[in-house]
């Protein structure tokens, strides 16, 4: 992002009695994620939690601090979606605070999977794609199966699943949680129609797309679900945007049909990546640009290049449905042809 200023610590007034808290990640990509503190009659309500760091668990202490709170005044987590940058700190502080953790239901089987470090989801998605050299690549500089004992140390079940449309309480204010599946099955936000605000997790990003199809439990048809989801948002009141990753926006509309522009204009390449000779994903992704400046497949690093086929796959699966390409299946691989 060319414009990092989002990502300064501290606690930033967004509206009366909600602020946004912008935490540290250990990545160059992505530098931080906001989580939003919210005042409620029992003290503090957060959307999201960030990633169980103790860098960033010391930044949110002292951002607290700026507006006299501490983690004891927590009261509850309501998370957007199961990755650890939004998830891992919440289970931390509840261990020790006792604040109470809430999660979409769409999520329990990927969490299951992360927590029993089962990582067969994923290894099935690489065979679909025809990306051996990525699962060789996996197997000999990352592992192929999780550290049980690490999942387990920062993973846990939350205290309640969201399940469907959900009106949540927080003080004054009535949220409506509301489920937004494709960046992960079970991705929630959380629209305050009162404030003109929408809590968009990693859903609406005001200068990227969040990743789609790549999850411990894959999805059938992810990308389809996330346009879905998009489409939902676009009949709400337009809102204003407050997101994950990025600075606060004015408008979710606006941004939602940038996103879905951009989309349809990534189903034409992938579809061209096609008729130029691409059989499978990973053929197709290596044909594609990549992030604004287009960069080149291999100029990505492994985990880059993994969600790289993930989404060029997703974006064919689109194609297929839609009419557009056919597909075949030989020895698990997914062939895809005009």
């Amino acid at each position: 992002m060319a414009d990092q200023a989002w990502t300064e610590p501290g606690a930033f007034e967004v509206g009366k009695g909600v602020w946004r808290i912008p935490l540290p990640l250990p990545t160059d990509g992505l530098r931080a994620v906001n989580v939003y503190a919210i005042e409620a009659d029992d003290g503090l309500v957060l959307i999201d939690s960030g990633w169980a760091l103790d860098v960033a668990r010391e930044v949110f202490e002292r951002a607290l601090g700026g507006i006299g709170r501490d983690f004891g005044d927590i009261s509850r987590f309501l998370v957007t979606h199961v990755h650890r940058d939004h998830y891992t700190l919440a289970i931390t502080l509840r261990r020790e605070f006792g604040s109470r953790v809430a999660l979409g239901i769409g999520e329990q089987p990927s969490l299951r999977r992360i927590m029993t470090g089962r990582m067969d989801g994923q290894a099935r998605q690489m065979v679909r794609w025809g990306a051996a050299p990525l699962m060789s690549l996996w197997a000999d500089e990352l592992g192929v199966r999780t550290d049980r004992s690490r999942a387990r140390s920062i993973f846990e079940e939350p205290d309640e699943w969201i399940d469907g449309l959900t009106k949540v309480e927080v003080g004054d204010r009535t949220l409506v949680a509301v489920p937004t599946p494709g960046h992960t099955q079970g991705h929630v936000v959380f629209v305050d129609e009162q404030a003109g605000v929408l809590f968009a997790g990693d859903h609406v990003l005001p200068h990227i797309t969040p990743s789609i199809g790549f999850e411990s439990e894959p999805a059938r048809l992810p990308l389809g679900d996330y346009l879905d989801s998009l489409n939902l948002l676009r009949t709400y009141p337009d809102l204003r945007l407050l997101p994950a990753h990025g600075p606060v926006a004015p408008s979710v509309h606006a941004r939602v049909d940038e996103l879905l522009a951009h989309h349809e204009e990534r189903l034409d390449a992938t579809e061209q990546a096609v008729r130029d000779g691409a059989g499978t994903a990973y053929e197709a992704a290596q044909r594609l640009g990549w992030t604004r400046r287009q960069r080149r497949f291999d100029e990505l690093d492994l985990f880059n290049q993994t969600l790289a086929a993930g989404e060029t796959a997703a974006h064919l699966d689109v194609l297929v449905v839609r009419g557009r390409l056919r597909s075949s299946t030989v020895d698990g691989v997914v062939e895809y042809s005009v």
